[in-house]
């Protein structure tokens, strides 16, 4: 097939390693031009599907899906910041453990996307007097990615699962142990390097600050819109009511919220419209890589794929590539290594290997910013209230392996191994 050449895969590579290097090595010109950068190689790989291999279906289907990412991104990004929520805290690493933990639980049923925008605002204010990148990069781990590995509620692929016949609740049943481990372990791993630096900024430095943090809640009806775009994640496709539904959510939001809310948050759609052009042209560039990745699932997989395979396959490319369709390629080349197509029965005999499917997409979403679809909508707000956050590249080196990657393998090694 001429989808799967290699060669068509140079311009999504490209633009991953322009993200990975272009802020390190030439941050003024990245910030620049990373627009061009991004639509123009997303432009030829669309200009040779279109011309070259008359697939317009592959151009459409990726339109529909980038469409229906930015409608969600958009409209929780507008609708959380019209939520003004001031915790009384200090920024202690015990009170910022309890944080994470409640946010980690939220998005089960916020979805991570949502709990992440909603939540990352207050997150950055809590700690607003000693912020450190370690803050943002936990927060996407926990918040962003992790946490929400129960419900379908909380992360795509479990809610392309659910599509697919898996029980709503067969995954808290089945990988509740798994979940407890992974969120355990790095919330105290977390604990030990927000103590680090702490004890290093000086325990005078916070409570000094201590009477400035009233609890408040402000702008209680845009709870309403955010149900509003929470259930049309459910809505079916047809017509894009869905994708409507949210941005009618996110326009009531906008024009009904105080504009002191909006001033006190900050809310400036910086954030979103960087996310939206670097995504554009992840989106545009990605059906290659997607074709081959369906392609060679199987192969991937092996004839007999243990959970292991199914684990380490399905994270390993969840990290770069989209974990959504990547958790379906691994599931349809589990289907077809097994011969069983069935979801009860694949749920009665390989429900070992279908969890290492699942928690694969939800936890390796948490290794790069493209591994999931909030991460970088955190490190763009992150950064607009001054948080110098990693490039790329030093996320991964900086974070993802000293962090993440250790309780990745600890989590195969109790669950998945053999």
């Amino acid at each position: 097939m001429a989808e799967t050449n290699p060669l068509l895969v140079l311009p999504f590579v490209l633009l991953l390693g322009s993200m990975a290097i272009g802020p390190m090595l030439a941050a003024r010109w990245w910030a620049k031009y990373y627009a061009m950068v991004a639509l123009g190689l997303g432009a030829i790989t669309v200009a040779f599907y279109g011309l070259g291999l008359k697939n317009f279906a592959a151009i459409g289907h990726a339109a529909r899906e980038y469409f229906s990412f930015i409608a969600l991104v958009g409209s929780l990004f507008v609708v959380s910041g019209g939520i003004r929520i001031k915790v009384k805290s200090d920024g202690r690493p015990f009170g910022n453990v309890i944080f994470l933990l409640v946010g980690a639980v939220a998005a089960n049923f916020l979805g991570t996307t949502g709990a992440a925008i909603l939540l990352i605002r207050p997150w950055l204010r809590i700690n607003r007097h000693r912020i450190a990148p370690h803050h943002v990069a936990f927060f996407i781990f926990l918040v962003a990615n992790v946490g929400g590995g129960l419900t379908p509620i909380g992360d795509p692929p479990l809610f392309l699962g659910y599509l697919e016949g898996v029980p709503f609740w067969w995954v808290l049943k089945h990988g509740w142990a798994v979940w407890a481990t992974a969120v355990g372990l790095l919330l105290a791993l977390f604990y030990l390097v927000d103590l680090f630096h702490f004890r290093r900024a000086g325990e005078a430095v916070v409570k000094n600050k201590t009477a400035e943090r009233p609890r408040q809640f402000a702008g209680w009806t845009n709870f309403f819109f955010l149900a509003v775009i929470l259930a049309a994640v459910f809505v079916p496709r047809p017509a894009y009511l869905r994708e409507g539904l949210m941005i009618v959510a996110g326009a009531g939001s906008y024009f009904t919220t105080s504009k002191s809310i909006h001033a006190a948050n900050e809310l400036s759609f910086h954030p979103v419209s960087e996310v939206a052009i670097l995504f554009a042209g992840i989106f545009a560039t990605m059906p290659p890589a997607l074709a081959w990745l369906d392609l060679h699932a199987s192969g991937l997989a092996g004839p007999s794929p243990s959970a292991g395979i199914c684990y380490w396959g399905t994270g390993g490319l969840s990290g770069l590539l989209d974990n959504a369709p990547t958790y379906l390629g691994f599931l349809s080349a589990l289907r077809g290594a097994t011969g069983v197509t069935a979801m009860p029965a694949i749920l009665d005999q390989f429900a070992r290997q279908l969890l290492a499917i699942s928690f694969g997409a939800v936890f390796f979403g948490a290794a790069t910013y493209l591994g999931n679809g909030p991460n970088f909508m955190v490190k763009s707000l992150a950064e607009q209230q001054g948080v110098r956050m990693p490039s790329f590249l030093e996320f991964i080196v900086k974070f993802t392996f000293p962090f993440l990657l250790p309780v990745l393998i600890i989590v195969w090694w109790l669950f998945f191994r053999g």
